[in-house]
């Protein structure tokens, strides 16, 4: 089995190219491994993953590759479990929701944090909340920013599990341990079926999303967004 873990704890494992093109190229890898039967994905410490790194180093990028890791998870002919402890934020949200089982801590949460700093959804996000939980929840996700208890996700069909905070490593190493001693073969043609079945857009969209974050990355609300990210007050957006 492949464990990899989102290993920045002190940002709350919030993630920069570097850290994106290793994971893509991790997954890309298991592909190809047989010996790899399944993939586990977690975060270091008290978070999943908090979203990008706003600090503004070594994301040069980060909104392609992040598609890229989306797609490599979704596409990967092998069983994904997401351990969620925490926040799932950002692009953590559908870094999580890509893979094929999300096993959450009851006090994990997930956020669609991008219209927070002036940006919006990536990684695939706006397909695949959609495909999960539906338009109008995934709308109300993205442009409202609102925090989804894990309890709430688990009800609306977002993750597959919800467990008592000190249980879910051992849920969570159940439910992967199953994985790794089932059927690989008939695990990749399940998840064919499935991508085909609710992500045939997933490219396309992510195309959208990639155009849309460099198009309002220049503009003066990010700018704002993410000074009052960094002073811990509200912004005041003014729509240019």
């Amino acid at each position: 089995m492949l464990r990899v873990v989102l290993d920045k704890p002190e940002k709350l494992n919030a993630v920069d190219t570097p850290m994106l093109v290793a994971l893509r190229d991790a997954v890309s890898a298991a592909g190809i491994d047989d010996s790899i039967r399944a993939m586990t994905l977690t975060g270091a410490g008290r978070a999943f993953c908090s979203g990008g790194d706003l600090s503004g180093k070594d994301t040069r990028g980060a909104t392609n590759v992040a598609a890229e890791v989306i797609a490599a998870i979704t596409e990967l002919p092998k069983p994904v479990v997401a351990g969620v402890r925490g926040a799932a934020v950002g692009v953590g949200c559908p870094l999580a929701l890509a893979c094929d089982l999300v096993v959450a801590a009851q006090s994990a949460f997930f956020q669609l944090a991008f219209t927070k700093v002036g940006l919006m959804t990536d990684g695939g996000a706006s397909a695949l909340l959609p495909a999960a939980i539906g338009r109008a929840r995934a709308a109300r996700m993205a442009l409202l920013a609102e925090k989804i208890t894990a309890t709430t996700a688990f009800e609306w069909g977002m993750i597959s599990h919800v467990v008592p905070d000190d249980g879910h490593d051992t849920e969570f190493e159940a439910v992967a341990q199953a994985l790794a001693g089932g059927p690989t073969l008939s695990y990749g043609w399940i998840k064919c079926a499935l991508r085909t079945a609710t992500l045939s857009e997933l490219m396309e969209t992510q195309t959208i999303e990639v155009e849309g974050q460099q198009a309002l990355y220049h503009t003066a609300d990010v700018r704002e967004g993410v000074r009052a990210y960094r002073h811990r007050r509200e912004p005041h957006f003014r729509g240019r």
